[in-house]
Formats: C-alpha cells, structure tokens, sequence
C-alpha cells in the first residue's frame, strides 16, 4: 500500500482526481481516501478462487466487511461475473450487505429548540405578533436565522422574492348599532356620532374575526345602511346575484366550498363584503361552546380578477350568531372596515444554510418561517423552524469533527408559505437545473409538533422506497435507544406514490416542480414529511407558547436528523 502521508495536498489530490475520488477535504481525509482505493482494489485483486477458508480469504472477507455498503455491492457484482456466479463466502457477504444498516443517531436538544422558538416568537408583530410575509417581522425573521447560521460556522445565503401579496395596513373593525334617539326619528343619521343613547355591539379582532387571505378594503358604515343576506353555505345553488352590494353571510359547514370558490363567486356578483361564520373548525376544542374563527387563504390564480373593495372576513360561531339575531332578524346596522391593500406584490425571504459536501449530490432540510398574520404560529410553523435550527446546530458541530459530508446539506427555512407556498416555489424554480440534477432528498418540518395533553403521535412519510426504509429502520433504533419517548409519541411511517404526496407544505414544489415534461415521464423530486398530532389552535390567535412542547420535536429532529447523518456519513 502506498505511503500516501508522504505526499503534499496538492499530490494527494491529483492522485484522487486520477482515480475519480473527491478531491475535497484536509490532507488526513484525502489519505483516508486513497487508502480506502488501495483496500478495494487489493480485496478485488486478490485470490479468491481457493475453496477452502484459508486464512488469507478470511482476511479478504473480514477487509470487505469494513468497506462501505456500495461499495461491497460493487465488488459482489464484479466476484459473480468473474466466477460465473459462485463466490467464496458469499452467504455471508450477501448477508452482510442485506443485513440491518448500522444507523446512528444524533443528538438533539429539545430546550436549544425551544429557545429558538421563544426568540422567533419575540420577532412577531407588536400588536398582531405573526409573522406574515413580506412583512418587516417576517424579513427580521429570516435575519435572525442566516445570523444563527454564521454563529454555528455555516456559511449561509439569504434570497428574496416578489410575490402577490397582500399587506394589511391596520386593524379591521367590525361592529353593529342600534338606532338611538336622533336615529330612529331621522335614519339617515342613525348611529352617527349625534345619535343619542345609540347602542353598539363591537367585535375583537383576532378574537372575535379574523381577516382572510386576499380579502380588499371595504368601508361600509352604519350610515351606509347596508343589507346582509344570508346564503347559507353558499354553494353553487345559493342566489348570489340577489345579494350585488350587501354583505353576505355564509355558515362555514361540512358541505361548504372553500374560501377560493367563495370569494370567485363574491367577485362575480359584486357583493360588497364577505363573512363566513367558522360552524366546523375547533368547535367546543378551545373555547367551550364556541368556534373561534381562524386564518385561509384564497388560491388566487384560480381568480381572474381580485375584487380590491370587498372586505373577507371569518367571525366565531358566537358572533354569527349575534349578527344574525341583530342586523337579519332586527333592526341593526353593521359598520365592517377593512382595509387591505391585495392587488400587489410583497417581498419574501428565503435563508439557507449550507454544509458543503464532497458531491453537489443534495440533501435538503426545510419549515416555513412565517405565520399566520395574528398569530404566534408557535405551532404552525415556528415549531418546524425551531427543529430546522437546533438540526442545523448540531450538524454544524458534527462536521467540525468528522469533515465534510458526502452529500452537500442545505438547512432553509421559506416564507411566503402561508399564502401559497410562494417562497419554496420560487426558490425550487429558481434553483431548478440544479434540483433536477443533484436532489437526493428533500425533508419538511410543518407543524411536527405533538401537544403534551391532544397527543396522536407523528406521522413520517414520503415518495421513495429506500428512503421510507431507512425512516422504517431509524424509527426502531429510536424506539430502543429512546423508549420513554417512543412510549409516550407513537410513530407511524408511511410511503406514499409520488402523485399521493400532498400539495399543502413547502415539499410540494420539490416533489412536482423540478420536472415540467410530463410527455416523456416526469420526474418526481424525493421527499420525507413529518407531521405532528396538528392544533385545535391552527391558525387562531391561540397558537402561541403557551402549549408548546418542545420535548416533541426530538422525535422528527433525531429521526430525520439521523436519516441525513446515514445518508451522508453513514453509508
């Protein structure tokens, strides 16, 4: 075997690029390198053709043994062929390489994790406390992780993109009046401000309605005296275009559409302002007797033309109620003031740090950084975020102890992911060449976070066989190694067909983007997805701290987490 030690870095890495190897690294991973070479080819060299076990083809097999698995795969291939099928010891090579992957799990520390939250959280908007996109708090955000990025030693990138967004200039207001004194002689100056012992009825925003996505500016008074209609669930049959410039109802039930075929049908019949009452969501789970209402969105490219005078809003199943026994069925008027700018665009950040590896092969792990605009968003998604930052930590310190990866691993976190996965979608179509070239997997933390009390455990999944494996593998090694949490989280695993891989997280344009030939076969992008037990405070001004428990993010962190230390140290 050569004397590699003797050589300069310069020589060791031409001798590496002679022979194909990775020219990366210090001297003592170069050497390792080439002596690893010189191993394979004295096991493929040597005789193997005695029947006997002789000590010297123990040895060769006792040299295979400690050689990686593709690289083992590679020398059974070549044994077969030159010995017409038969090998010296091959039940045990065969089962060597069929056997159990050595799988190591790595570190992970749950309260690291929950300081990162807490510092994500204190970022939210002073009054509303999300973190909305194209906000200054969500352009902070994405700051505050590239800078915990260059604290951990890894280098780091920051992109931005403009998106269709709304911006919300200040708070909505919603409320109802009874006609006082002066108003009741005189309707035209009902509830004004000279309308003596007029009485009103005024709504919390955020707890009581909450604005949804794309909603315009309405600014209906009570002078306006304007009509509220109530279509029901208002699907298809409902008459809309009886109900051109009031203000609808529509009971959000079971058999109601979304939000993107409300607001289509709302801008088709010129109706001056929108209010879902949440009769399905969260009902009696947060607030007994009660829905709270909570944040959609609306898919705006399915709408032609966005209405930018149409207030869209959601109420509680209580305040529905109270608009309905006062304004429908008496004789109060509503006053509903939004005022939202939807018919531009907003800039989003994207943030990736980055361990360069001996291939441009990639492995990438990824969570939105927004929230909902009046939320916390402990759950959905600072959760995920936290665990991408503790994931990063700790494989910022794993390769300053054992070098660079095989893989290169890039540590993101999207914004605009709330309102339509807009920053992952424009970070995979700006990257797409390289994705199309170089994805080996990609993982997404939305919402892996288990409540200690509403405990259904998580559910890990995704579109490739070798992948779902190996999670299948890790998770057994997790269960042993970390019982009381196995005990307490039950994990499920779970593959998927590419085409049954949701299209509701930041994984979706990995999966469906890289590829747009679809005639000669699409090329699906890999991908692994965790999800937690999910929030009854989803997207309700209650998602915040105050249940986090970060003792559930562990489970995703050291199972994924070990998923990419398999693939890129491990194998």
């Amino acid at each position: 075997m050569s004397d590699w030690q003797s050589l300069t870095v310069q020589e060791l890495k031409e001798e590496c690029r002679n022979r194909g190897l990775p020219t990366s690294g210090k001297k003592i991973e170069l050497v390792s390198r080439l002596q690893e070479s010189d191993t394979i080819s004295d096991v493929i060299n040597a005789e193997m053709i005695e029947d006997d076990c002789s000590e010297t083809s123990k040895f060769g097999i006792d040299q295979i043994k400690k050689l990686p698995v593709s690289v083992l795969a590679v020398i059974s291939i070549l044994l077969i062929g030159t010995m017409g099928g038969v090998v010296i010891y091959g039940d045990d090579l065969i089962d060597w390489v069929q056997g159990e992957p050595d799988y190591n799990l790595i570190d992970f520390d749950s309260t690291s994790a929950r300081g990162y939250a807490q510092s994500l959280v204190d970022l939210g908007h002073p009054e509303w406390e999300g973190r909305m996109s194209g906000t200054i708090e969500e352009h902070n955000t994405a700051d505050f992780i590239k800078a915990n990025f260059t604290s951990m030693g890894i280098p780091s990138t920051l992109e931005d993109f403009d998106v269709p967004m709304f911006v919300i200039d200040q708070n909505p207001e919603l409320s109802i009046c009874h006609a006082g004194d002066i108003g009741q002689t005189f309707p035209a100056f009902a509830c004004g401000p000279t309308d003596v012992n007029a009485e009103f009825i005024n709504f919390e925003h955020r707890s009581d309605f909450v604005l949804q996505g794309y909603s315009g500016s309405a600014f209906i008074r009570f002078v306006d005296d304007v009509d509220v209609v109530d279509l029901g669930t208002g699907n298809n049959t409902a008459d809309w275009a009886s109900a051109a410039g009031a203000v609808v109802l529509i009971h959000m039930t079971s058999e109601t559409e979304s939000n993107t075929e409300l607001f289509k049908r709302a801008s088709e019949n010129d109706i001056g302002g929108l209010i879902i009452i949440n009769e399905r969501q969260n009902c009696d789970e947060i607030v007994t007797g009660d829905c709270v209402p909570y944040f959609k969105s609306v898919d705006i490219s399915a709408i032609d033309n966005i209405p930018i005078d149409m207030g869209f809003v959601m109420v509680s199943k209580s305040v529905g109620q109270i608009i309905i026994d006062n304004v429908i069925n008496q004789d109060g008027r509503l006053e509903f003031m939004t005022y939202v700018e939807n018919a531009g665009d907003a800039t989003v950040k994207v943030p990736c740090g980055i361990i360069q590896g001996q291939t441009d092969s990639l492995i990438i792990i990824g969570a939105h950084h927004d929230t909902v605009y009046m939320a916390q968003g402990a759950v959905d998604d600072t959760s995920g975020t936290a665990t991408v930052l503790e994931m990063a930590r700790q494989f910022g310190l794993i390769e300053s102890l054992q070098g660079a990866p095989k893989h290169t691993i890039y540590f993101c976190t999207w914004g605009g992911e709330e309102e339509g996965l807009f920053g992952s979608t424009a970070w995979v179509d700006k990257h797409k060449y390289n994705l199309y070239e170089n994805l080996e997997l990609y993982i997404n933390l939305d919402m892996n976070h288990v409540d200690a009390e509403r405990n259904s455990g998580v559910t890990l999944f995704g579109n490739h066989n070798t992948h779902v494996n190996h999670i299948r593998g890790i998770s057994e090694k997790f269960k042993s190694e970390y019982p009381e949490l196995a005990e307490v989280y039950n994990i499920q695993v779970r593959k998927l067909d590419d085409t049954e891989m949701p299209n509701n997280s930041d994984h979706a344009p990995f999966v469906y983007n890289i590829d747009d030939d679809i005639s000669d076969g699409k090329k699906y992008g890999h991908a692994a997805v965790c999800y937690g037990s999910g929030s009854y405070e989803y997207h309700t001004y209650l998602d915040n701290m105050d249940r986090f428990n970060e003792e559930s993010l562990a489970v995703s962190g050291i199972i994924y987490g070990s998923l990419v230390y398999y693939l890129a140290y491990g194998e």
